[in-house]
């Protein structure tokens, strides 16, 4: 007689070998993933509620301009890109500064001198102070006259010097800390409620997640001090004017459509370049002016560089970079682009050098330096796989990245004449590659050769731009500007900071 035996089958786990198991693969981190956690760690602390949306745009194709090829057919490309529905940034710029002046013409005549609306506010802010005060200590007279006020609690700048009393209320110690920390800086308070005052306070993961290793990411920035030792001036820059050559295109906030590629005009040269709007500014901001002799320290891929050549009024521009495919990759744009480019530009105006930025030893011998630093680049870490500074055999490199800033942009600063100015400018969120590296470099050549530097505060000029970019907070930042990723205006990010060495 047959039986009919119950066959059961068990569930085998693969061995180490050429297969891998289903939630192995699932659960592995790439390098995208390694820079996202990251972010979300650091840059949450840093930036708060606003870290969210930010993250959204970096995780989002980002937005172009189209800048137009003055050596190639410069009005036929302008044509296409105006009948695409392209807007040339002037245009805007030029709207920006008509609201500027209608809001001054429209001001009280009163109101015009900023020494009268200051005083205006000391006296709304005593009042309100007095009020206060007032509803914490009730009237003591017995007539029932108006609130008299603690002795030590009066409101009188005169009285700023006097001795403090060990036993005074806790009330005025408060109101003169803040009081005293008002006039340290009246022009550029940095204040840690908007996110970026964390760089003062936030200290980076003590690990890195993924990694077997701990590794105290602290002790590689602990170098940052916010107390500045060091002669310092910031002072609002005085000027800003647009290059009359240079045609720079964008689509208006919102609207998210590409540029039809570059083609090649009748001079051989491709229409126009792409490139992020953001990146722009520095070299804008730098103003370069004819007869002048600029570097480009870190030159490569060369948007930035080109941007310079296309205001037409270099007298002398110095591209360096590195590494020779970086140099290569610098050439093959600047012959894409530039008319006659090897007899009349590479032999009069355009230098070629490769070096560290560290190493170049030509001292005060150029008028405007632009200095586009190696960073994180966190637009790329989070979208390409391929050179991403979060790969696990990279922590060292990425964890040195702010000391090779510091050094590159303290040396350029010995490269000025002085009176020149540089732009300093990274494509990183990180208040430790910006800040952080503006601070450190202007102690090490004050300390090392007493070289003195003003910090120009761009504020002014940067709300020309505001229909097209989003910036941070100015409060959030002591030393430059930001443009941050937002979905509207998916630029950036992009810091900057413009300092002129002192005579």
């Amino acid at each position: 007689m047959l039986k009919i035996r119950s066959i059961c089958l068990l569930q085998r786990r693969w061995k180490s070998g050429a297969k891998k198991r289903w939630n192995v693969l699932q659960n592995k981190k790439n390098n995208c993933d390694r820079a996202l956690e990251n972010f979300d760690d650091f840059y949450g602390s840093v930036y708060g509620s606003r870290w969210k949306n930010m993250r959204a745009a970096l995780l989002t194709r980002h937005k172009y301009i189209a800048m137009v090829n003055n050596f190639g057919d410069t009005e036929q490309t302008c044509s296409m890109l105006e009948m695409d529905g392209a807007i040339n940034m002037k245009s805007l710029i030029n709207l920006a500064l008509g609201r500027q002046q209608e809001t001054t013409d429209t001001m009280p005549e009163q109101g015009k001198s900023r020494h009268e609306i200051e005083s205006k506010l000391d006296s709304l802010l005593r009042k309100q102070q007095e009020r206060e005060v007032a509803h914490i200590y009730p009237s003591s007279a017995e007539d029932g006259s108006a609130t008299t006020l603690p002795q030590q609690l009066k409101y009188d700048n005169s009285q700023e010097t006097q001795t403090e009393d060990v036993n005074q209320p806790i009330e005025q110690s408060l109101t003169r800390a803040l009081e005293e920390d008002y006039r340290l800086d009246e022009h550029r308070l940095v204040d840690p409620q908007f996110g970026t005052g964390g760089l003062y306070e936030y200290m980076p993961a003590h690990s890195i997640k993924g990694m077997e290793d701990w590794v105290a990411e602290s002790e590689h920035y602990k170098y940052y001090k916010t107390n500045a030792d060091f002669p310092l001036t910031i002072e609002p820059e005085a000027s800003f004017y647009f290059p009359e050559h240079l045609s720079l295109y964008t689509y208006e906030m919102g609207n998210c459509s590409d540029f039809k590629g570059p083609k090649k005009c009748l001079t051989g040269v491709l229409s126009h370049y792409l490139m992020d709007g953001a990146s722009t500014l520095p070299p804008l901001f730098l103003q370069v002016k004819p007869g002048e002799r600029v570097l480009d320290a870190c030159a490569s891929p060369g948007g930035k560089s080109l941007l310079m050549l296309q205001t037409l009024h270099l007298d002398q521009l110095v591209c360096n970079d590195v590494q020779e495919s970086r140099i290569n990759k610098l050439r093959k744009v600047l012959q894409e682009y530039l008319f006659d480019y090897k007899d009349r530009w590479a032999c009069k105006r355009l230098i070629f050098s490769q070096s560290d930025a560290r190493n170049l030893d030509q001292y005060e011998q150029f008028d405007k330096i632009l200095v586009d630093v190696p960073c994180t680049t966190d637009r790329h870490v989070l979208n390409a796989q391929d050179n991403n500074i979060f790969k696990p055999t990279r922590i060292k490199e990425r964890l040195r990245i702010p000391e090779l800033q510091a050094g590159i942009l303290a040396n350029c600063l010995r490269l000025l004449r002085p009176g020149g100015s540089l732009v300093y400018s990274t494509c990183s969120l990180s208040p430790i590659q910006n800040d952080g590296v503006v601070h450190m470099a202007l102690q090490k050549v004050f300390t090392e050769y007493g070289i003195t530097a003003t910090i120009k505060d761009l504020s002014q000029q940067t709300s020309l731009f505001s229909d097209i970019f989003k910036f941070d907070h100015p409060k959030g930042l002591k030393y430059g500007q930001m443009v941050v990723p937002f979905l509207p205006a998916n630029f950036g990010p992009m810091y900057f900071s413009k300092i002129t060495r002192n005579m």
